[in-house]
């Protein structure tokens, strides 16, 4: 009986770690590609919803991006800046892109994270990369 119950728990022993490995947890920060839409000077406007999901107050969030063409080519490297985000807080920022057309453009990568810091101190964190989740509404992939 007592041989029993040892197998018993250290086979759910060992069972257990995988469940909790297997539940993915959810992103502290979320960058989401909302929209792409054709300016009348022939560039392309990217709407991104940014949502601090995280408990810490960002004084500051920028991100480096590359932009890829249609063959997969970077075509340039640019710094998105969210700004100040609270925690909780959802914010709605439009970037032009001069000279990119929507249709040139296949994806965006999150490449680097260029500001990152907390709001009370200035300190650097790391949840906005490693918390990270991006996803993209629009034709243009967008990833990290």
């Amino acid at each position: 009986m007592l041989r029993m119950f040892a197998l018993t728990f250290g086979i759910l022993s060992l069972v257990s770690p995988i469940a909790s490995f297997a539940q993915e947890p959810a992103s502290q920060f979320t960058l989401e590609l909302n929209a792409a839409a054709e300016t009348e000077a022939g560039g392309c406007r990217l709407t991104y919803v940014a949502s601090n999901r995280s408990d810490l107050a960002l004084g500051r969030t920028a991100y480096e991006v590359a932009v890829f063409d249609a063959e997969g080519v970077v075509q340039r490297l640019l710094v998105l800046e969210f700004g100040a985000l609270v925690s909780g807080k959802t914010k709605v920022l439009q970037f032009d892109l001069a000279g990119s057309p929507c249709a040139t453009i296949s994806r965006i990568v999150v490449n680097d994270v260029a500001a990152c810091t907390l709001a009370d101190t200035a300190e650097p964190t790391d949840v906005c990369l490693n918390g990270l989740g991006a996803s993209s509404r629009t034709a243009i992939q967008f990833g990290i």
